[in-house]
């Protein structure tokens, strides 16, 4: 079969593929060889730097005609890598050799093409790349996803701040809190997840087959190899440097920032559940689209369909981020393969995580609320103002209240009569006993809406 939108193995090429656009150039082997391409140049520049008599300075000119075969970078520039790698069955070699292809004709350049890849084994230039395309990946697609879902839960939180919203705790009624407080938990969970997505370093090396600089050193042994790998790495790329690392960096970095993004996307999961569970009690109506079907027999059905499908794959997303996570920084001796086709599917776990941001807020955009029915459960559940009763006559010392309590509420139903009936029986001061006979269901919210409203300030 040709390859297609539906002949594709992965739906993220497939069925979902539009909604992958921002990732594809980033994360695909094209990004790969992208970034390779601009280590491979960087290196060689900052080589002609280095003050070495057989590589003088490139000119200005030479340099940017250098660093234009990355920023010009084509998807015919990777297809003609690709055929190289039909030859030389490598696919860096395949990249070396396409770079000093395109120095021929340029005389400065061509007297400098064996420098090129110079002292490197694949690893420094793979290592870095994958770092490079880590660092575009979540500083402009991860983090701007996770920040749209964020700013959403907090305008949320601040509309439906006041909102009172029967809790359920173990499934049962509970101390009531307000819907926008329970949006504001989410998002204030999500700040702290994407703090720490965030604040992980992207390591580099670049130092040899084993990490120790042989080869350099055994072409010029009094040169500061490593000092000169460090410039590079932070000054030029932008990446934090590993002196430390056998032929692979070790990937240490890589597992906590995809734990990192696992446990915002564990966080979603919460989340979406809880919204699919508030759907399901009527809290949340969702706008209707014409010509959608929600059921092939039952007219009826809106489904959460959102909310379930960002479920699903932000539970795809851990499965592969946990694979990586725990696989990754397990290398044999100074270097296996096994980390090289795992990392290759970078792209499907973030791919994952980006389709059920973009599936969980795509749902929100739909909810309505239905505040008839959330009042309607606070006026059922009298028996939630046990707890407030009965602690304020701990506080005035009347004789077992929550056995009282207990007695009077556990298992059967309280209606407002009832339980203002038990208040006025109650021995209390005239002022307390009038401010509990005050209390309802929906007034019995504590801080909760001050918390919603206070939540980013």
């Amino acid at each position: 079969m040709t390859l297609s939108i539906l002949s594709a193995l992965s739906p993220l090429d497939g069925r979902y593929a539009g909604r992958m656009a921002a990732l594809r150039p980033l994360l695909s082997e094209f990004g790969l060889m992208h970034r390779r391409v601009q280590v491979e140049i960087e290196w060689l520049i900052a080589l002609s730097d280095a003050g070495f008599k057989e590589l003088p300075p490139f000119s200005e000119a030479g340099r940017g005609l250098l660093r234009s075969l990355a920023v010009r970078f084509s998807e015919a520039d990777a297809g003609a890598i690709k055929d190289i790698e039909k030859t030389t069955n490598h696919d860096v070699k395949a990249v070396e050799v396409w770079i000093k292809s395109r120095l021929q004709g340029h005389a400065e350049l061509e007297a400098a093409r064996e420098f090129v890849h110079f002292a490197c084994t694949s690893e420094d230039i793979n290592n870095t790349s994958h770092a490079l395309m880590l660092q575009a990946a979540r500083e402009q697609v991860l983090l701007p996803a996770i920040d749209r879902l964020a700013a959403k839960l907090a305008q949320m939180a601040r509309a439906l701040a006041e909102l009172p919203m029967l809790s359920r705790t173990h499934g049962q009624t509970a101390s009531p809190t307000t819907m926008g407080k329970e949006v504001a938990n989410v998002a204030a969970r999500l700040s702290t997840a994407r703090a720490r997505i965030a604040a992980v370093p992207l390591l580099a090396k670049m130092n040899g087959a084993v990490g120790n600089y042989n080869a350099h050193l055994a072409a010029y042994p009094e040169f500061d190899w490593e000092a000169f790998s460090r410039r590079l790495i932070e000054q030029r790329l932008g990446l934090v440097f590993n002196a430390y690392t056998i032929q692979i960096e070790p990937h240490d970095y890589m597992a906590e920032l995809f734990d990192a993004i696992a446990r915002a996307n564990t966080l979603l999961i919460d989340w979406s559940r809880d919204v699919w569970g508030y759907i399901s009690l009527g809290y949340f109506k969702q706008r209707v689209k014409a010509g959608e079907v929600g059921s092939s027999t039952m007219p009826h059905k809106v489904n959460p369909i959102d909310f379930e499908n960002a479920e699903g794959n932000f539970g795809l997303a851990n499965a592969l981020l946990g694979h990586m996570s725990h696989k990754l920084p397990v290398s044999r001796w100074q270097r296996d393969l096994t980390d090289s086709t795992v990392l290759r599917n970078m792209g499907v776990a973030l791919g994952y995580t980006l389709l059920a941001c973009d599936s969980l807020s795509r749902g929100l955009d739909k909810l309505e609320i239905n505040p008839q029915a959330i009042a309607a459960d606070l006026e059922d559940a009298w028996e939630v103002l046990a707890e407030p009763v009965q602690t304020v006559m701990r506080r005035h010392g009347l004789p077992e209240p929550y056995d009282r309590l207990k007695a009077f509420t556990r298992g059967q139903p309280i209606t407002r009569e009832l339980m203002q009936g038990f208040i006025q029986a109650l021995e209390l001061p005239e002022a307390e006993k009038q401010r509990l006979l005050a209390l309802t269901p929906a007034g019995y919210t504590g801080m909760a809406a001050e918390l919603a409203r206070r939540l980013g300030q």
